[in-house]
C-alpha cells in the first residue's frame, strides 16, 4: 500500500462536480465555518496543509487542486473568460459540498480566482483574503494605479513571457538543482525572501510538478506583436488568463455586501511586487531583458500599488505587510501568519 504524502489529519478526496472532477483536500469538523483556501500557479492545495491543521476547532478547512493543477481533473483553461474558469468551478465545488457562503483565501494567482468570485457570485463570499495577490488588472503588461495597458494589444505579459527554460524543466519533470530554471531552484530562490529550503520540499516540488503544460494548458500560449517583447497574450491557459488582456477585478469596487477584505503580503516578495523579477518589464529596466524600450513606453507593473489603490476605492480592508518575508508568508512566518489570518477571522460582525 503506498503511503499517502499529506500530513496525518489532512483527508484527500474527489468531488464530482458537473464542470470537472476536483480534488480537494480538508480537516476540521464538517459542521465548522467553512474556509477554502485558493493556491497559486506552480504549486497546489498541498501548500496549505499544514496552515489547515493549525486553524481553530471552530473552522472547517478545505483547499482544492484549481484546474490545470494538482490531481483535479485536466481540462482546458479558456483564458478569454479571465478566472471565471476557476470561480465558477468554485462555486459548483461550493454546491457539490452544501455550502451557501464561505470565507475564501486567495494566495497569488489564487487570489484572482477570488476576486472573480466575489464579482459574480458575491452572495457565496463571507470574506476574501488576498495573500501575496496578483494585481486586480492582471499580471504584467499595464502601468500607473488604474491599470492602463502598455499597449493596445496587451504585450508583455502572458504565456508568451515564460521563460522557456522553466517550461522546458517542468516537461522535464526535474527534481534537481543544478539548472537555475529548475522547479526546485525557482521555488527555493523566488518563492521567499532568502533562498530557503521550505519544509516537506520534496513532497511540496512533485505537487508543484503535477501542473499541466501543453501548448493549451501552462502557460498557455500567446500571439506575436510588433510592441516589446514581441508576445500578447493567447487564449487558453493560466498565465492567460490572469494577464492584464483577460482579467480585470476593477468591479469589485462595486459589490454591494462590501465583504470585509484582509490583504497580506511580505515586504521582500520577488514575484508580486512593484519591482518583480518575474515582470517582463522590470527585467529589461535592469538591463536583463534585451530591447526594453524605456519606462515612457513600458515601464514595470507597479502590482502592489495598484492593489493599495483599489482597495482604497473598495474601503472595507486591512493590509498587513510581514517584514522581511517574501512571496509565502505561510509558510515562511507561519505563527505571525495564523496569528494575522485568524484574529481577521474572528474580528467579523455576525459570522
Amino acid at each position: 500500500m503506498m503511503q499517502s504524502s499529506h500530513l496525518t489529519g489532512i483527508d484527500s478526496s474527489t468531488v464530482q462536480t458537473p464542470r470537472l472532477k476536483q480534488h480537494v483536500l480538508s480537516c476540521g469538523d464538517s459542521d465548522g465555518e467553512p474556509v477554502f483556501f485558493i493556491h497559486g500557479n506552480f504549486s497546489a492545495a498541498d501548500y496549505f496543509e499544514a496552515l489547515m491543521l493549525a486553524m481553530p476547532e471552530q473552522y472547517r478547512s478545505i483547499a482544492p487542486d484549481l484546474r490545470g493543477y494538482g490531481d483535479t481533473e485536466d481540462k482546458v483553461i479558456d483564458a478569454r473568460r479571465g478566472a471565471r474558469d476557476w470561480s465558477d468551478d468554485l462555486v459548483e465545488l461550493m454546491q457539490a459540498l452544501d455550502i451557501t457562503s464561505a470565507h475564501f483565501l486567495g494566495w497569488s494567482a489564487g487570489a484572482a480566482a477570488i476576486m472573480q468570485l466575489a464579482i459574480d457570485h458575491p452572495q457565496c463570499i463571507r470574506s476574501l483574503s488576498l495573500i501575496a495577490p496578483v494585481s486586480p488588472f492582471g499580471f504584467g503588461g499595464s502601468a500607473n494605479l488604474d491599470g492602463r495597458p502598455n499597449y493596445p494589444d496587451f504585450a508583455g505579459c502572458g504565456g508568451g513571457t515564460v521563460a522557456k527554460e522553466f517550461i522546458a524543466q517542468i516537461q522535464l519533470q526535474d527534481t534537481g538543482d543544478e539548472s537555475d530554471f529548475s522547479p526546485r531552484n525557482i521555488i527555493r530562490n523566488s518563492y521567499f525572501a532568502k533562498p530557503w529550503i521550505m519544509p516537506r520540499e520534496e513532497q511540496l516540488l512533485r505537487a508543484s510538478l503535477k501542473q499541466k503544460v501543453a501548448v493549451d494548458r501552462y502557460p498557455g500560449d500567446f500571439v506575436e506583436s510588433k510592441n516589446w517583447p514581441y508576445v500578447a497574450p493567447g487564449r487558453f491557459g493560466p498565465i492567460n488568463a490572469i494577464s492584464a488582456r483577460h482579467f480585470n477585478a476593477q468591479k469589485l469596487i462595486e459589490i454591494a455586501s462590501n465583504p470585509p477584505i484582509l490583504w497580506l503580503h511580505g515586504s521582500e516578495d520577488k514575484i508580486i511586487s512593484d519591482q518583480s523579477y518575474s515582470d517582463i518589464a522590470f527585467l529589461g529596466s535592469q538591463n536583463l531583458a534585451p530591447g526594453w524600450p524605456g519606462d515612457e513606453i513600458c515601464p514595470p507593473q507597479p502590482m502592489v500599488s495598484q492593489t493599495r489603490n483599489l482597495l482604497e476605492q473598495y474601503g472595507n480592508f486591512k493590509e498587513i505587510c510581514l517584514k522581511d518575508v517574501g512571496h509565502s508568508p505561510f509558510i515562511e512566518a507561519p505563527e505571525e501568519f495564523l496569528a494575522h489570518f485568524v484574529g481577521f477571522l474572528d474580528s467579523i460582525p455576525g459570522r
